[in-house]
């Protein structure tokens, strides 16, 4: 378990340090239009959306639990589609197929009430990408023996870095999940609402866009204090997580 503490640290203080390295800009084009900057928005919105890697049963019980986790997420990008093409020609290198995301991820549930809080934070390496969340989650149901929990899960996320793009991202969930041993299956679906605006002199209009998401997950229980979560998010644009997490 100290092993295990040592290598968990490590991993935080590398992943704090990728922002330094960033190298590719995402910069909008003089010549963008509004579908492009439209499809642009709806990708990068998807990709920095609220990622809960979380069962719904709530993190706290008669005293407060604490899930502090590193994580990393793959986000496919369909680059060969022009509103990209046009970008990775402005940014200069190519911009992967999948972006990755490492974050840092805190997870907080509260004494007596079933509501959890978390927070994440995450910069992509070889870009100007950066992006904080939040969420709050509301336990319907703890779950027991027999049945499942029931959550239900409010979010927030906001991009940085990216100096020509103003995204945000809020989001509503519904998730369900059920312990069996030391795995817990779940699974949940909801929506994203983006807002985008452009902070150059082009003449494109802010976008606000909505979309569906699914998602299906596992958490395993593989020491009192640790577990992993693994997640795949189904959207216009698709996800697969991990994260490790030490539990208190």
């Amino acid at each position: 378990m100290k092993k295990g503490f040592v290598v968990l640290v490590a991993i935080l203080l590398l992943c704090s340090a990728l922002p330094a390295y960033a190298k590719t800009e995402i910069t909008l084009p003089g010549a963008y239009t509004q579908e492009q900057f439209k499809d642009l928005s709806r990708d990068l919105g998807l990709a920095i959306s609220y990622v809960p890697l979380a069962t719904a049963e709530p993190l706290g019980g008669v005293l407060p639990g604490l899930d502090l986790g590193i994580e990393v997420t793959g986000v496919q990008i369909d680059t060969k589609k022009v509103y990209w093409q046009t970008v990775e020609a402005v940014s200069g290198d190519k911009i992967p197929t999948t972006l990755p995301f490492p974050k840092l991820h805190l997870q907080v549930g509260l004494p007596v009430v079933p509501i959890d809080l978390g927070v994440v934070y995450s910069a992509v390496p070889g870009t100007n990408i950066k992006y904080m969340g939040g969420e709050l989650k509301y336990s319907i149901f703890k779950g027991g023996v027999v049945w499942p929990a029931l959550a239900v899960r409010g979010a927030y996320t906001k991009l940085s870095g990216v100096e020509d793009l103003d995204i945000n991202t809020k989001s509503v969930d519904l998730s369900i999940s059920k312990g069996i041993l030391m795995f817990t299956p779940y699974a949940g679906y909801g929506r994203v609402w983006i807002t985008s605006k452009e902070n150059t002199n082009l003449p494109l209009q802010e976008e606000k866009i909505s979309e569906n998401k699914a998602f299906v997950g596992c958490k395993f229980t593989f020491f009192p204090l640790m577990n992993l979560v693994v997640e795949a998010d189904f959207a216009e644009v698709n996800s697969y997580s991990a994260r490790l997490n030490l539990h208190f």
